[in-house]
């Protein structure tokens, strides 16, 4: 019965002992820890607060700041909790090894999806095009930009047509932006018989670009000839106006070039062959 007795005592004496060795070490983690925390949410909050005004100043697009915003956001605070955990004392490294094998696995699960995303940073920071512009990709789609999101970007085709578009795919193709600059220049062929004077054809026309009221004089038009077709001599009608008026300037053209030519005689052929038949009996 001693024995037991003393046992328990000797027991309790290594616990009390271990307690209060490390009582204070244990509260002093807890402490700092909560330190850490509270100093960290704080530090975080400055971060955010600064880099909200810095993507403000550089007018970064909506849609990419706050993903961005987010994305500071959270990576802060996973630093903050590994480095909280670390102070209880807690092994992160294994800890850290499964949140890098988590996330190479959603990575390679989300291939598609992260290129995606990455097409969408560089469109929204390089701003190859912008919402209202006119673009062609060499990837086949064309249309007018009615969203640019993370992920994809929306156009509206000509037909009224709209076209979800990856931005991964957009990224990685050439883009023709045609409103870019504010102007567009029409570039179509007039064609007119072998027998037309050429310099005859060319005054007629210009005199159509100068009364055109959409027709810009900077950069002057051109009335170019540009090749010898199989049933025609091909005039090149070059004429610059603004965005607006671009297609109204356009169809204008040929309509009142057609008539200016019919006008003065001058024929616009349409494509014809000769056939040349020999008697083999008159050899």
């Amino acid at each position: 019965m001693d024995d037991q007795i003393n046992n328990m005592e000797e027991y309790w004496n290594k616990i009390v002992a271990t307690t209060t060795e490390y009582a204070p070490k244990i509260a002093g983690a807890i402490i700092s820890s909560i330190l850490i925390t509270i100093i960290g949410l704080w530090i975080i909050k400055i971060i955010n607060r600064l880099v909200r005004k810095a993507f403000e100043k550089q007018n970064v697009d909506i849609s990419l700041r706050k993903f961005l915003e987010n994305l500071i956001n959270w990576g802060l605070k996973i630093m903050l909790f590994i480095i909280v955990v670390t102070q209880l004392g807690v092994e992160t490294s294994s800890f850290v090894a499964i949140i890098g094998a988590a996330g190479l696995a959603v990575g390679l699960a989300l291939q598609g999806s992260l290129s995606n995303f990455a097409g969408g940073v560089l469109i929204l920071t390089l701003k190859p095009f912008k919402i209202g512009d006119y673009i062609s990709s060499s990837s086949g789609v064309s249309g007018t930009v009615k969203m640019i999101d993370i992920f994809n970007t929306k156009l509206n085709t000509p037909q009224n047509q709209l076209v979800v578009v990856p931005n991964g795919e957009l990224s990685n193709s050439s883009i023709t932006n045609y409103t870019e600059l504010g102007t567009r220049r029409t570039w179509f062929d007039i064609g007119v018989s072998y027998d037309a004077d050429l310099r005859q054809a060319k005054d007629i026309l210009m005199d159509v670009i100068k009364k055109n009221e959409f027709a810009m004089d900077d950069p002057a038009p051109q009335i170019v000839v540009t090749e010898l077709g199989d049933s025609s001599v091909n005039l090149s009608v070059r004429v610059t106006a603004t965005n607006e008026n671009f297609w109204t300037m356009r169809e204008q053209l040929i309509i009142d070039g057609k008539a200016a030519l019919d006008a003065a005689g001058i024929e616009i052929p349409f494509p014809q062959r000769d056939v040349h038949f020999f008697d083999e009996t008159k050899k």
